[in-house]
């Protein structure tokens, strides 16, 4: 995978960029003054990160595969230690499919109704490949997204949830709590 020097990094002019952040000269980044990417990031090949109006914020110690998209209007907040798998898409807009308006972004907006909502995954939140997460849902700490999945509402925490629409299907191991906090010490060492 081809990275992106820090020199183009700052060429870009995003919000913020952290330390050990290896972004993918392959992805495409959009708005850039309104994305904050957090320390030990890394975006893959092929990914499209489209911030709106209201950012994308992604935190720390994250990694968002190939061929993944963040994209829309609302804010977008990836929080610490998420796992964004392969071709997985998370949108923060959505059209109007009534038929009651007209859909695309090239039609004006007058005859479009476009909605937009804050999106938030989690701390400890994974995310299975193909899986499509929409606008005004929260995936709380832990979530596990099964692949292939449509996330159209909030998941509770530390819950596996599979499916179209993605459901609950069980509980999700609070070990990498403990695990987590070993990372943090054995890192401060």
């Amino acid at each position: 995978m081809a990275l992106l020097s820090r020199e183009q990094i700052d060429e870009m002019g995003f919000g913020k960029v952290g330390e050990n952040a290896r972004l993918s000269s392959k992805a495409s980044y959009y708005n850039c003054s309104n994305i904050v990417i957090g320390d030990n990031v890394r975006i893959d090949d092929f990914s499209v990160i489209s911030a709106g109006e209201g950012g994308i914020e992604i935190g720390n110690y994250i990694h968002i595969a190939v061929y993944s998209s963040l994209i829309g209007a609302g804010k977008i907040t990836l929080l610490d230690f998420c796992n964004i798998s392969s071709k997985v898409a998370i949108y923060s807009s959505n059209d109007d499919y009534s038929g009651a308006s007209m859909t695309n972004p090239m039609v004006p907006a007058e005859f479009t109704n476009v909605s937009h909502s804050d999106v938030i995954i989690g701390r400890h939140v994974i995310i299975g490949a193909g899986s499509v997460v929409l606008p005004g849902t929260t995936l709380e700490q832990g979530v596990a997204i099964g692949a292939l999945s449509l996330v159209s509402k909030n998941c509770s925490e530390f819950g596996v949830y599979s499916g179209v629409p993605a459901k609950r299907i069980k509980a999700r191991s609070r070990d990498l709590l403990e695990l987590e906090k070993r990372f943090i010490e054995k890192g401060s060492d």
